[in-house]
């Protein structure tokens, strides 16, 4: 095979996708940039080294075979670009919308090493798997021979999807049951549009339901059935929940009305953009247009939270976050995007209280912070520096400090299901079983608040592990514990 399409990043730049202006894209929820034409593609694809230790896979949780993939794209091999890019992931035109390639495949890129700017290897995926919806290359869902028994998967989410694929692939009747009324957690509610357009992710839950697998949603475990029950209905379980409880921020005034949750207020705006009738969007509770909004945070969810508010045609918007810039754990495209959008960022702050009239927030009174000596992640820990007090104006505070897990035995009616001190599920390093026989966790629910990536792995993972464990426990083998009471 000849090398004449590959190596070329000496004498060909990098090249993203264009965004669109700035101005222009705050006005909407569309994806800020479209994607490749065939020829930047393969060109971009063709600026890959092809180096013999390809760091860009081995720093990808799912191995993907990203050399490959690009040199067969650079080659004008899409179709089999496609079918390489889709045999290690489940999503791959998700993760090449949202993944942090700049922590991860890019950023470890070898020639990103020596200078000349990495292979734009996220860009591309997406632009590959693009490409086979639109020329019908993606297949169905590849049903193995009927086995007889059934799985049930608590959680819609990039995890729980994923498995429920595999596992249908290895012939289970697979049952997903989700509280939200449309599958896909926080794909379809919590990110916006503008990084993940809604369509994307629709079409992944479509081509799962055409392969058979039957959604449950509007369906809360714990109040339209405890986990036992769903035991005795199904071979095994696998819970992929994720994890949605909000970090609290302990601040005199913290409860006043318009200091709202991320969670709450991407929601509102994602089902808005659906054309669902949303009531907390509509009375201005949850919609910051017209208002000075201040989020607290700097992870990828505060940016989605800054950049959201600039498309609701905010007055102002600013980001308060305890740690520098180098220091924070959101995307740095992500704030570079922000910043050209119009948002403000307030380093080194964080808040003391908030300010009222009435019950309604009026502002935010905050102090400087400096950074201190590393903590055990490695990371510098915040001080607070004396002295440094300052108010922000606010209509509107968004609490964007991340998530942790819910109190998941006494919502499932599960006394027996083992967790953590951080409270996630406690499971067997080698089975991903958690105490509860024949009951499996993976994603979020395991590992705490992380990337989508990582949950799609887990849910590959995961499914083998289940499969492994059904072919020896048949219906019968199922353990008959006492019900819990819900």
């Amino acid at each position: 095979m000849s090398d004449d399409a590959m190596l070329k990043f000496v004498n060909r730049g990098q090249a993203y996708p264009a965004k669109r202006p700035a101005d222009l894209r705050a006005e909407d929820f569309r994806e800020i940039a479209d994607r490749y034409a065939v020829p930047e593609a393969e060109a971009q694809a063709g600026r890959c080294s092809q180096c013999g230790v390809p760091y860009c896979s081995v720093h990808c949780p799912l191995h993907n075979h990203i050399p490959d993939w690009l040199r067969l794209t650079a080659e004008g091999r899409l179709r089999e670009a496609y079918a390489l890019s889709n045999s290690t992931s489940t999503m791959p035109e998700i993760c090449g919308r949202i993944c942090p390639q700049d922590r991860l495949c890019e950023g470890n890129c070898v020639i990103e090493f020596s200078g000349h700017g990495a292979v734009t290897i996220g860009s591309v995926e997406k632009f590959i798997t693009d490409t086979a919806w639109e020329e019908g290359w993606v297949e169905p869902v590849r049903v193995g021979p009927a086995r007889g028994q059934s799985v049930g998967v608590i959680g819609a989410g990039p995890a729980g999807l994923a498995a429920a694929e595999y596992l249908r692939e290895y012939g289970y009747d697979v049952h997903v049951y989700d509280r939200h009324d449309r599958a896909g957690g926080l794909l379809t509610y919590g990110i916006p549009g503008f990084k993940l357009e809604k369509h994307v992710v629709m079409r992944r839950i479509e081509r799962l339901e055409q392969g058979g697998i039957i959604f449950h949603l509007n369906f809360e475990v714990g109040r339209d059935a405890t986990l036992e029950e769903l035991r005795v209905r199904h071979d095994s379980i696998l819970i992929a929940t994720g994890v949605y409880k909000a970090r609290q921020i302990k601040a005199p005034g913290v409860g006043a009305k318009g200091v709202v949750e991320a969670l709450d207020y991407l929601t509102a705006s994602n089902r808005k953009n659906f054309g669902d009738i949303v009531p907390a969007y509509d009375d201005g509770s949850l919609n910051a247009e017209g208002k000075h909004v201040v989020v607290v945070g700097g992870g990828d969810t505060a940016m989605d939270c800054v950049r959201t508010a600039i498309r609701q045609g905010a007055a102002s918007v600013k980001c308060l976050y305890r740690r520098d810039r180098a220091n924070m754990p959101g995307s740095q495209r992500e704030v570079a995007n922000a910043e050209e959008e119009g948002v403000e960022f307030v380093w080194l702050s964080a808040p003391e209280a908030f300010d009222g009239s009435g019950d309604q927030v009026t502002g935010v009174r905050a102090s400087r912070m400096r950074l201190g000596a590393p903590d055990a992640s490695g990371r510098r820990s915040p001080e607070l520096d004396p002295g440094s007090e300052f108010r922000l104006d606010a209509d509107l505070v968004i609490k964007a400090l991340g998530f942790e897990p819910e109190e998941l035995p006494k919502m499932f009616g599960a006394e027996g299901l083992g967790v953590t001190r951080w409270g996630t599920l406690r499971t067997d390093g080698k089975s991903m079983m958690t105490s509860l026989d024949g009951v499996f966790a993976a994603g979020d629910i395991v590992r705490g608040a992380s990337l989508v990536v990582w949950a799609i792995r887990d849910g590959r993972d995961v499914a083998a592990h289940m499969h492994g464990w059904m072919k020896t426990h048949a219906k019968a083998a199922t353990p008959a514990s006492e019900p819990v009471a819900a």
